[in-house]
């Protein structure tokens, strides 16, 4: 069965992480998703190691599925490329400064001329409007200008970035959503639309418990470890030979956690007597629990807190969790076949869909892997014109 956005085309400008993140949410769903990049050595990301068989693991993990195009965007030839393919896709992505696009006659006013059914995306640092539009941004940028970094690390430490790279992956996620909604408002209006998704928005998109806190009490939210602001227990506990996290915030689970841990005395004790009490006292817990939950192993805790269906579970390393019995029954790790290194191995999709499943098959593509099957089959390209684009240095 096809996935469920088999026949839209999408035309990714995009390169590093944001970009290539969104336009891989919409290849897994069954979009085709043709990748433009500079003849000169494509995506930088194609550089970044670790390499399997001299292929970029970190470009293979977010550019599975697509197809690639080497286009020079400052040739006249190339820009009259671009053109033909914008008539004919549903969706240009790109993730450049604002104004790069418009300078290249390429920017979304000119486009819409080619094709008012065009979705254009934009996901950049600050978005459009900005200030800040034509600074540049990376991912520790907008987590430090987001307030992420002000709220991840211990309290008696210094800014800590997420282990991951949040401020990248969330304008990906947004500028996905962003396309999809104007997929859907194009079946009723027959128009497209830009969407113009900022990373450091969507940073404070995801700060809404921390903006909620501020807008209530004026208190300006800190870096508390892994604990909860307002629920407690709700953090990471050191165990026997690990580590152990727990979210028992609730009563019931509360006085059921206080059990297994054979500290029932914590239940009628004044100072955790209640969540909010809890919270306001957690240092002093902190040292109760943790000193009974050094009497066992992380494995042995789980199984004893899961019996009696208490929020917890193991902090994984990555080589634990990709050998998790949930990771198997979920099918997360999935192989795809790239045209030179053969089998790799890639995080599935999440997504899981009952009658138009996500499948992955391809790898990422190599530079340039379709130039010529696009400029033929999609736009009529004779192959002495192909000649002629290569001498002049187009494709």
């Amino acid at each position: 069965m096809p996935g469920p956005l088999e026949g839209i085309r999408v035309l990714d400008m995009t390169w590093a992480l944001a970009g290539p993140f969104c336009s891989m949410i919409l290849a897994d769903l069954g979009a085709e998703v043709i990748k433009v990049e500079n003849p000169d050595g494509g995506d930088p990301s194609r550089k970044n190691f670790p390499f399997i068989k001299e292929v970029s693991s970190y470009f293979l993990s977010v550019n599975r599925g697509k197809k690639s195009v080497t286009v020079n965007l400052q040739h006249p030839r190339g820009k009259e490329i671009i053109r033909g393919l914008v008539k004919r896709s549903d969706i240009l992505l790109e993730n450049f400064r604002p104004g790069v696009m418009d300078r290249l006659g390429l920017g979304y006013k000119a486009l819409r001329e080619v094709n008012p059914r065009i979705i254009y995306a934009a996901c950049s640092g600050f978005g459009q409007t900005s200030p800040y539009a034509k600074r540049p941004a990376y991912d520790v940028i907008v987590q430090g200008m987001g307030g992420t970094l002000s709220i991840t690390g211990e309290a008696d430490g210094g800014p800590v970035r997420v282990g991951y790279s949040i401020g990248d992956l969330g304008g990906g996620v947004f500028t996905a959503l962003g396309i999809l909604s104007a997929l859907h408002e194009r079946e009723k209006s027959g128009e497209g639309q830009m969407v113009d998704v900022s990373m450091l928005d969507c940073q404070m998109a995801f700060l809404e418990n921390a903006f909620a806190r501020y807008f209530a009490t004026g208190e300006i939210p800190e870096r508390i470890g892994t604990r909860h602001p307002v629920l407690t227990p709700f953090q990471a506990y050191p165990t026997r030979d690990g580590y152990l996290v727990v979210a028992a915030a609730r009563d019931p689970f509360w006085q059921k956690f206080c059990k297994v841990i054979q500290r029932e005395d914590l239940v009628t004790d004044p100072r955790f007597k209640g969540n909010q009490i809890r919270t306001r006292n957690h240092k002093e817990l902190e040292k109760e629990v943790v000193q009974a939950l050094k009497s066992k192993s992380t494995v042995e805790w789980v199984e004893l807190m899961i019996r009696e269906d208490i929020p917890c579970g193991p902090v994984n390393r990555v080589d634990e969790l990709a050998q998790d019995p949930h990771t198997a029954a979920r099918e997360m790790i999935a192989e795809v076949k790239h045209s030179k290194a053969g089998n790799l191995r890639v995080v599935n999709s999440p997504i899981k869909l009952s009658r138009t499943p996500v499948r992955l098959e391809k790898a990422n593509p190599e530079l340039g892997e379709n130039t010529e099957e696009i400029l033929t089959g999609l736009l009529g390209y004779r192959r002495e014109e192909i000649t002629s684009l290569r001498e002049e240095k187009v494709i």
